[in-house]
């Protein structure tokens, strides 16, 4: 099989650079339209996709993103690995601006977006005890250290709804109580989605503060976290630039079992499901449907 590669860029990140034959593609899907158009091409003799989350020019707030068409547009397009690019906040004072946190678990706070492919006609129920895909993690970790960048491995990721950024009781809560180690806006429910549709997934989320609990930074400043997106995305481009080499042209099956996460996901019985359903999700579940 082979390798094909999906970065999904948060802010700062709108598109990469270095890639053969790019072009940027429309893909239809029938969850909606995706975030923008696809930026595809090969990058060291590998598949590469680049989806900016927000569309160029930032377009769509963390609650508008349309999840559902970004995840099933790069699994139509053979998408086998995807990578998220994110900016977040930090809770630990050894996790700084300008330090990235390869990500292996989530609590959802989001609360007005979809977050599944399956629903009524078409029941389905994967399991993310693992969020993340360890080996598409440690190659992130590993290209993320080649290009000079302070890198953690592990971390506990809160999702808010945003698009406000938390109060400062709620930043002590996540941080003091609950023990997260950043807070975004846009991993959840693409994590999850990302599993649905048999994607490895590994989040890389970019620091550019310290959010509000800090007591020599106070309450989250706009500006600071715009400056700091700008090296944070060189770094970002830099890290893209490795993954090539590190995951190779050639696609084993993922030894965490991510792309075989529908094995026993599926709970409707054939003959109760929905044809629309069914046709809806050809390219996220075909292989089980």
């Amino acid at each position: 099989m082979e390798t094909r590669i999906g970065v999904i860029g948060g802010s700062g990140v709108y598109q990469i650079d270095g890639l053969d034959g790019a072009e940027w593609v429309e893909v239809d899907s029938p969850f909606g339209a995706p975030s923008d158009a696809i930026l595809t091409g090969r990058l060291g003799g590998v598949e590469m996709a680049f989806l900016p989350r927000h569309g160029r020019g930032h377009v769509h707030s963390p609650s508008s993103v349309p999840y559902r068409a970004n995840i099933d547009a790069l699994k139509r397009l053979g998408v086998t690995d995807v990578i998220s690019v994110s900016a977040c906040g930090s809770f630990r004072e050894e996790m700084a601006p300008g330090d990235f946190v390869i990500v292996d678990q989530f609590i959802d706070r989001t609360f007005a977006r979809e977050k599944s492919f399956f629903g009524p006609g078409l029941v389905a129920h994967v399991s993310v005890a693992h969020p993340t895909c360890p080996r598409l993690g440690a190659a992130c970790a590993e290209a993320a250290r080649d290009a000079g960048v302070t890198v953690h491995e592990g971390g506990t990721y809160l999702a808010m709804e945003g698009p406000q950024f938390s109060s400062l009781a709620e930043s002590r809560l996540y941080r003091e109580v609950w023990g997260c180690d950043v807070i975004g806006m846009t991993n959840m429910p693409e994590a999850k989605l990302a599993r649905e549709a048999e994607l490895c997934y590994a989040s890389v989320a970019m620091i550019t503060d310290y959010d509000s609990w800090h007591p020599e930074h106070g309450s989250v400043d706009i500006s600071d976290i715009i400056a700091t997106l700008t090296g944070n995305a060189d770094k970002a481009r830099a890290l893209v630039a490795r993954l090539p080499e590190l995951l190779g042209p050639e696609r084993a099956p993922c030894p965490h079992g991510c792309d075989r996460a529908l094995d026993f996901a599926v709970l409707t019985a054939p003959e109760a499901r929905d044809p629309a359903m069914v046709e809806k999700l050809g390219a996220v579940a075909g292989r089980v449907l």
